[in-house]
């Protein structure tokens, strides 16, 4: 029972209304513990508080239970993970500046960096070198434009850094999206010199709707990489310039200031990247952080490591025997080797028999983690990039219509009823029509200011009925928010975000 009791000790008090929740619809909790292997006391203290066992009470009869809040503390020798995204428009020096800085954490070693240097000079794009550290194929190099989204593991002090590093050319924004619904933090990475703030910032250029779609799938806290500032001498002026326009445009797509860090870098220098800058031009007006400091300083999320078990599958290949593998980041709950799970859509369960971390084979990983895991008993046809993965006791919801509140970006037309969206969901791009127009809401207190409005015009709040072509798994944001959001896109731009009320 200590251990149980420890474990509610740690439950911070907004959990406890779920925990209960799902004593109530988990009658058979207790099962998966033998009655004789406890005393009966410990066993009532699973049942009312409902401690840890919930998730794991699957088929696994044999398996020992893990604590595993307990075990998260112990693992990465204690440190935190966090996933982070590389946002920015398409020449802002994202991969230079990140590359850059894996190099100088001793990432890459000196002698695959010159390699890259000298395959970038016979290519005839000599200061792209650090850049294909992340960019790993051919065409990526060759147009020297990041097209899927890259991942990469460094540590900092106190974290363990999943890095994916996203695409800012507008054709491959879907594929930024699915990075950035992974990630937990951003880095906004921005180009100082004269003209390409602009031409990045202004209508057309990438940095705004980026920004707007971090803000949309859940990220909070960012990072501005103020990068290039050598080639405008480490100007001050430039800078505060710089970040007042971004300042005020972050501040309406719903960032809190306190959470948006400034801090200006060079990429292809490497100036304030890992250590301070010692660039008098700089050193004389900027006290603050450099970058490494401030992905450091970042303040991991909480993790819905209590319930239910869901795996939204970003990628899925066929495995050297027999099964198959699928990648994605863990949104809730865990997940041990040798449990069975259920995929939906298809509505069909199968066995994790393998699970790997980090490129490292693991026997569970829990929310917030990326893994690929290891199935069978399933055909591998049935799985599509998008599924979710979860508990056969409490399965996801899946439907073709659901109703959401939206937010209404800056758009040319106005939205009216049958009007056709891509539906950008977790890993998902669906194509979807706008069933019905409910009724458009106060921006602030949410309640209904007009009914069954004609159509919906820019910066409106609205209650709205989607209907999809095939069916999608998603769940109410109110029970599960990273699962609950999604994004509208219409002919190459985002329309709206949302998130789901009811289905």
């Amino acid at each position: 029972p200590s251990v149980i009791a420890e474990e509610n000790g740690h439950a911070n008090t907004p959990q406890k209304g779920l925990l209960s929740e799902d004593a109530r619809e988990a009658p058979g909790v207790p099962e998966a513990v033998p009655k004789s292997a406890l005393p009966s006391q410990a066993v009532q203290v699973s049942e009312e508080q409902n401690a840890v066992p919930t998730p794991v009470k699957k088929s696994s009869k044999t398996k020992p239970q893990i604590d595993v809040k307990a075990e998260l503390e112990k693992r990465q020798g204690g440190k935190q993970l966090l996933n982070l995204v590389v946002i920015g428009h398409v020449d802002a020096g994202k991969s230079t500046l990140m590359g850059h800085l894996l190099y100088l954490l001793g990432n890459v070693n000196k002698r695959t960096m010159h390699k890259y240097e000298q395959e970038s000079k016979k290519a005839g794009k000599a200061s792209f070198a650090y850049a294909w550290v992340l960019d790993e194929t051919g065409e990526e190099r060759e147009r020297g434009v990041t097209m899927d989204v890259g991942m990469t593991k460094f540590e900092t002090k106190t974290k363990v850094i999943t890095l994916m590093d996203a695409p800012g050319h507008k054709d491959f924004i879907p594929n930024m999206i699915t990075g950035a619904a992974q990630a937990d933090v951003a880095i906004l990475v921005v180009d100082a010199s004269r003209g390409e703030f602009e031409a990045g910032f202004e209508t057309g250029g990438q940095t705004r709707e980026h920004g707007l779609l971090v803000r949309s799938l859940g990220v909070t806290q960012l990072a501005v990489a103020v990068n290039k500032m050598d080639q405008v001498n480490w100007q001050q002026e430039r800078f505060q310039e710089i970040t007042s326009k971004l300042g005020q445009f972050l501040k309406q797509a719903g960032f809190k200031e306190s959470d948006v860090a400034y801090i200006p870098t060079s990429g292809l220098g490497g100036e304030n990247l890992v250590t301070r800058g010692q660039s008098s031009d700089l050193t004389q007006w900027y006290k603050g952080k450099c970058l490494l400091e401030q992905i450091d300083s970042f303040k991991p999320p909480q993790r819905s490591v209590d319930k239910a078990f869901r795996l939204s599958v970003a990628d899925v290949f066929k495995d050297q025997g027999s099964g198959f593998c699928v990648t994605g980041k863990i949104e809730a709950g865990y997940v041990q080797v040798g449990e069975r799970l259920l995929a939906m859509p298809p509505n069909e369960t199968c066995t994790a028999k393998g699970i790997t971390l980090h490129d490292e084979p693991v026997d569970w990983a829990a929310a917030g983690d990326h893994v690929s895991l290891t199935l069978t008993g399933m055909d591998i046809i049935k799985i599509n990039v998008g599924c979710v993965f979860c508990d056969p006791k409490e399965p996801i919801k899946v439907c073709t219509r659901f109703r959401a509140r939206v937010l209404i970006f800056n758009i040319e037309v106005p939205i009216t009823k049958g009007f056709p969206v891509l539906l950008h969901y977790q890993t998902v791009s669906e194509p979807a029509t706008i069933k019905r127009l409910l009724s458009i809401l106060h921006k602030s207190t949410g309640e209904v200011t007009k009914k069954k409005p004609k159509c919906l015009t820019k910066g409106q709040n609205a209650l709205i009925e989607l209907q999809t072509q095939r069916p999608v798994a998603l769940e109410l944001y109110k029970d599960f928010k990273e699962l609950g959001r999604f994004m509208l896109r219409y002919s190459g731009s985002t329309i709206a975000a949302g998130l789901v009320t009811e289905v």
